[in-house]
């Protein structure tokens, strides 16, 4: 009787692809869960969830993102010092003109695993303010969101 094996994947085997992703006028709440899919590498047949398996994901445009309904005038962030009455809280519309970048990382970063492997898969999101960002070298492909 032959014995059964299992091939697993492992890190040798992933070959991650870079993508660039326009946040102009998207939703991003949405734009975020798509990043994150993308991020764990969930698109891929070789999904493991203990292999970091995921694509490398460009953002431009991240001050041109949008929320729905009253949550650009309601949500804030907070950041606590661990010090007594050391609760500091930003809304959405300060945060946006100063760290635009945050914005988006924050939301994917709820969106993935909790631990080690959760924080090397950030390290795969790159955000930017404006048009231009540092990985042409890279020559990511345009990845259009349809949702």
């Amino acid at each position: 009787m032959k014995k059964q094996t299992i091939k697993y994947t492992n890190k040798k085997n992933v070959n991650p692809n870079w993508y660039a992703i326009n946040a102009e006028g998207h939703v991003l709440g949405r734009l975020a869960s798509l990043i994150a899919k993308r991020l764990m590498g969930k698109n891929s047949v070789l999904y493991t969830p203990s292999v970091d398996v995921g694509d490398f994901i460009v953002v431009y445009n991240a001050e041109k993102i949008i929320l729905k309904g009253k949550k650009e005038d309601q949500k804030m962030y907070y950041q606590h010092s661990g010090y007594p009455g050391g609760l500091k809280e930003i809304s959405y519309k300060t945060m946006l003109e100063k760290k635009p970048e945050f914005i988006i990382t924050a939301a994917v970063k709820g969106m993935l695993p909790k631990g080690k492997l959760g924080r090397q898969m950030l390290t795969k999101l790159k955000v930017f303010k404006g048009e231009s960002h540092s990985h042409v070298a890279q020559q990511p492909k345009n990845l259009e969101l349809k949702y």
